[in-house]
């Protein structure tokens, strides 16, 4: 026999409903796409500006060592991939729920059943993304436009919603009622 004032080991399944309804909430999906797109293009600049000094470093570092520096060229790629995951886990999982280039244009990812992403959705929403970006180039942003959510393939697979942050909602919810 079992005690019931003991607790039970196990994994709830309990199904959560989407916190998000565009229907009832226009205003936090309202123009999140072409945002998203402008976001992406800070971020990458921000991933990559790093990457290129450390490059020129390296190089630089080589002609000093005459050659021997220029081994730790093989460590920019794996450094690479290193420094965009921890951006992403970091930032999307921090207070903001977004990366630097999200915050910038007033969006933030969220689970789908609305609470705020974390270091390891972060970090996994950003390697589906780069890794399906690399397979599936237009593809991932034509599910944008085929879904309510405006959810790309990457947000689906991780159970994941990008919406306008408060601030914007509130903004947007205004101009909706008309005042």
């Amino acid at each position: 026999m079992t005690d019931p004032a003991q607790p039970r080991i196990g994994v709830s399944f309990d199904v959560k409903p989407h916190a998000y309804d565009p229907l009832t909430q226009p205003e936090l999906f309202e123009g999140v796409l072409a945002r998203r797109i402008v976001a992406f293009a800070i971020d990458v600049a921000i991933i990559v500006l790093p990457v290129i000094f450390v490059a020129i470093f390296v190089l630089l570092f080589g002609l000093v060592t005459l050659g021997l520096g220029w081994f730790l060229l093989w460590f920019i790629w794996p450094g690479t991939i290193i420094w965009g995951i921890c951006y992403y886990g970091l930032t999307v999982g921090g207070r903001a729920s977004a990366t630097i280039g999200m915050r910038v244009l007033d969006l933030e990812l969220r689970t789908w059943y609305g609470a705020p992403a974390y270091f390891v959705l972060g970090a996994v929403h950003g390697t589906l993304f780069w890794l399906t970006m690399s397979f599936l180039t237009p593809l991932i942003l034509i599910v944008g436009f085929l879904n309510e959510r405006q959810r790309l393939l990457h947000d689906m697979l991780v159970g994941a919603v990008v919406i306008n942050n408060p601030v914007r909602a509130e903004v947007l919810r205004r101009e909706y009622r008309g005042g």
